[in-house]
C-alpha cells in the first residue's frame, strides 16, 4: 500500500508542513515560509486550491502522472488523491495552498455552488494557467484572508468573511477554467473532453447502479454521434479505441475506491460491474496486476 497523508481536516497538512493552524476549518499556507518541504501523496477529505509557481515533477493527480505548469492552480475535493510520495528530498517551493472543510460551506449558497466549478475534475490535468495579474490578484486576496484569521477569533461573523473570500478566490478560477475551456473547444480535443465529462456525469449521477459499465453506444447516442465517428475521434486523439478510454476511466475510479478503502466486492459493486470477478479481470487487463497486487504495491 502507498504510503499516503491522510488530509482529513485542513489542518492535517499544514501539521505535516510544519505551518501554523490558523482557523478549525480553513488552512491557509504561504509554502515560501515553510520551504524546503517534504512531498507527500494525500487523500482528500477537503477541498483545496494549490496556487504556485512551481510543483514538483512527476505528481499523481487522479491516478495518472502529469506535470504541473509553472504559475498554474490545482483544485482538488473531498475523495481525490494526489500529489507525490516523500523521497526523503526537502523540495523548495514557492506559492500558496487554500484547504476548506465542506463543513464551512454547509447550508451556504456557496455549497451548492460548488457542483458547477468544472476545475476541480480529475480531467483538468492541465491545471489553471493564470496571467500574471491574476497570480497577483488571488495571492493577495490569500494574503488578507490569512490576516484576518491570525488577527480574529473564530466566529460567525469571521466565517461570513471567510467564505466571501474563498468565493472570490473560486470565481477567479472559474474565469480562468472558463478561459482555457473556450480555447480549446475550437479544437478537436472538445468532444474527448466531453466525452470524458459525460463519463464523470454518468458516475456521479449513479447511473452504473442501474445501466452497468457505460457503452460506447451509450456515449455516443448521448453525444449525438454515431459510435463509428467517436470511436475515430477518440483514436485520434489518444491513438486508443474508446472503449480502451472507457475501461481506463473505470478502472481509475476503481483504483480511487480501493485506496479509500473499499474492498473488491464493494468496488465492483459501486463502479457497476455484475459480478467482482468481472471487475478484477478488467483491472487485470487494464493494469497487469490484479486490484490485491495494486493495494500491495
Amino acid at each position: 500500500m502507498k504510503d499516503i497523508l491522510h488530509v482529513s481536516s485542513p489542518n492535517d497538512y499544514a501539521r505535516y508542513l510544519g505551518a501554523p493552524v490558523l482557523h478549525p476549518l480553513v488552512s491557509v499556507i504561504h509554502y515560501d515560509e515553510v520551504s524546503p518541504i517534504r512531498s507527500s501523496l494525500n487523500r482528500y477529505g477537503v477541498y483545496g486550491l494549490f496556487i504556485q509557481r512551481n510543483f514538483p515533477k512527476n505528481l499523481t493527480y487522479g491516478m495518472k502522472m502529469f506535470d504541473a505548469a509553472d504559475g498554474s492552480i490545482i483544485a482538488v475535493e473531498p475523495g481525490q488523491i494526489g500529489g507525490k510520495e516523500d523521497d526523503g528530498e526537502g523540495i523548495h517551493i514557492s506559492g500558496w495552498v487554500l484547504l476548506f472543510s465542506p463543513e464551512l460551506l454547509h447550508g451556504t449558497d456557496l455549497e451548492a455552488r460548488m457542483k458547477d466549478y468544472s476545475f476541480f475534475s480529475y480531467f483538468a490535468m492541465e491545471t489553471l494557467r493564470m496571467e500574471p495579474a491574476e497570480w497577483s490578484r488571488i495571492t493577495q486576496l490569500l494574503t488578507q484572508l490569512r490576516h484576518e484569521l491570525q488577527e480574529n477569533a473564530d466566529s460567525g461573523a469571521l466565517r461570513t468573511v471567510i467564505l466571501a473570500y474563498i468565493r472570490l478566490i473560486l470565481e477567479y478560477c472559474n474565469r480562468i477554467y472558463l478561459r482555457q475551456l473556450s480555447k480549446e473547444e475550437q479544437s478537436s480535443s472538445d468532444l474527448l473532453k466531453r466525452f470524458h465529462h459525460l463519463l464523470r456525469a454518468y458516475y456521479l449521477n449513479g447511473r452504473q447502479l442501474d445501466l452497468g459499465i457505460p457503452t460506447v453506444r451509450y456515449c455516443a447516442d448521448k453525444l449525438a454521434y454515431s459510435s463509428h465517428y467517436l470511436g475515430d475521434v477518440i483514436h485520434k486523439a489518444t491513438g486508443g479505441t474508446a472503449i480502451g478510454y472507457i475501461h481506463s476511466f473505470v478502472i481509475d475510479q476503481g483504483k480511487n475506491l480501493l485506496m479509500n478503502g473499499h474492498n473488491v466486492g464493494e468496488t465492483a459493486h459501486l463502479l457497476g460491474f455484475e459480478f467482482p470477478h468481472h471487475f478484477t479481470r478488467l483491472f487485470k487487463k487494464t493494469t497487469g496486476m490484479t486490484p490485491s497486487e495494486f493495494l500491495g504495491k
